[in-house]
């Protein structure tokens, strides 16, 4: 019996015709990097992050398809959710304690500030997490990854800052997933914080990763911020004084709103 030694890899076999390689993906990323780079050093204006980035495919596809509409933001707070510190319980907090055993992987302690450019506390704000599972899946209808759902992991929590800006979350580590925006895509680890203001129509979304992720490089959405300073403030910091014993692994995470240190927010539309 002889074995074909030119049989298709099984990532090309997933693959439409004209989906890049991840080669084409990260010479276009280190392009954009180069070009973004020189026009700053000539003095020109570079935006901290690209909305319409070439290597990020599937980011045409999260433009708005309809009109915009103006409405009144009063009518909207009159009819939305409203929360204080009494509608959000501490274990809300704690993704581990939500299903009735324990859900698999990697226990982690994430928490940080929530600072204002002064470096002044941001309290009595509502924080969301979202995350895929330790396996890299999301609870979702859409989520195709064919990895296992934990049946005791749902990936969501939130906190209010307290009066020191202060937020803490107990989870999971999340796993990296494949997103088919070119040949053998893949996300590196993270977890999506949605920052509230003063009410629901104040919303930003951002992007926490992990320190030493080998997929940073190849990651086209991480990518869509020029500036290496600016990628670097999403990277969470190892800290071994919020490392709970015999429990969990302790990671630091301040989050700035605004500033020439702000922490990169996500457009609207995006949802990886």
């Amino acid at each position: 019996m002889t074995t074909d030694s030119s049989a298709a890899a099984p990532e090309s076999l997933l693959a439409s015709p004209d989906m890049p390689t991840q080669q084409q993906i990260s010479e276009e990323i280190s392009e954009a990097h180069r070009s973004a780079a020189e026009a700053e050093a000539r003095g020109e204006h570079v935006d901290r992050t690209t909305r319409d980035f070439a290597p990020y495919r599937s980011s045409v596809l999260r433009h708005p398809t309809k009109n915009p509409k103006l409405v009144d933001p009063e009518t909207i707070e009159l009819w939305s959710p409203a929360y204080g510190q009494r509608d959000v319980a501490a274990i809300e907090a704690d993704l581990t304690l939500q299903h009735s055993g324990e859900p698999l992987g990697e226990r982690i302690t994430v928490q940080g500030r929530l600072l204002d450019s002064w470096g002044r506390p941001i309290r009595n704000q509502l924080l969301e997490i979202w995350q895929a599972n330790a396996a890299g899946r999301y609870i979702h209808q859409r989520d195709q990854h064919p990895a296992p759902l934990d049946p005791n992991f749902t990936g969501a929590g939130r906190i209010v800052t307290d009066d020191d800006g202060a937020y803490k979350f107990t989870t999971i580590k999340p796993g990296p997933y494949p997103w088919k925006n070119h040949v053998n895509a893949w996300r590196p680890a993270h977890i999506h914080f949605s920052v509230f203001g003063t009410g629901f129509t104040q919303r930003n979304i951002t992007q926490m990763y992990f320190p030493s992720d080998p997929l940073f490089a190849l990651d086209p959405i991480y990518n869509t911020i020029p500036r290496q300073r600016d990628r670097d403030n999403l990277i969470a910091r190892y800290n071994h004084d919020y490392t709970v014993p015999e429990f969990s692994m302790g990671y630091e995470w301040d989050i700035v709103v605004d500033g020439p240190d702000a922490t990169w927010f996500e457009s609207e539309e995006g949802d990886h």
